[in-house]
């Protein structure tokens, strides 16, 4: 069975495709899945985007503790809307996306339920790993009706400081 995912990280999307009763593969569906970010210039909020280029799902719907999630950001690939903004973001200065390119994400502990849970586990940016926790949450793809969980979607977010990561 083709499984599915949509994942959003910090504003991350991923959309997956489940099994039933025990933590089922999903697939990422990489055209919908993507990590947008909020940034300030001059005091004015800012958005951009950034897409995940691989991600290794393993989703247990009734016990998401039991589930694993690990996402790759092709932080090379990133926009930050204005040719300038993604310029200096992308330069050694910020991202360094000439040197890393990717940015990692892997689960260490999950808790909570489908309907609220926390991820806790190593960020590595600029080829610097701390410890983050994001919030999740997982929804039914729009169109599919309720018990179907072929087609999911993960909504995580958080906050990161690039300056823990020398950017």
């Amino acid at each position: 069975m083709d499984r599915r995912l949509f994942l959003a990280l910090a504003g991350t999307s991923l959309a997956v495709r489940p099994a039933h009763a025990a933590a089922s593969r999903y697939n990422l569906d990489r055209a919908n899945s993507t990590v947008a970010f909020t940034y300030r210039m001059n005091g004015q909020p800012m958005t951009g985007r950034m897409p995940v280029a691989s991600a290794d799902i393993l989703l247990d719907v009734d016990q998401p503790p039991n589930s694993r999630v690990a996402a790759e950001i092709d932080a090379g690939r990133a926009d930050a809307g204005p040719f300038y903004a993604t310029e200096a973001m992308k330069s050694q200065s910020v991202l360094y996306t000439a040197r890393y390119p990717r940015i990692s994400f892997r689960s260490e502990a999950i808790s909570g339920s489908i309907h609220g849970a926390r991820i806790q586990g190593p960020l590595t940016v600029r080829n610097v790993t701390e410890p983050i926790t994001l919030d999740a949450v997982i929804y039914r793809q729009r169109g599919t009706v309720e018990g179907d969980r072929r087609n999911l979607s993960i909504l995580m977010t958080g906050t990161i400081d690039r300056r823990r990561f020398g950017a």
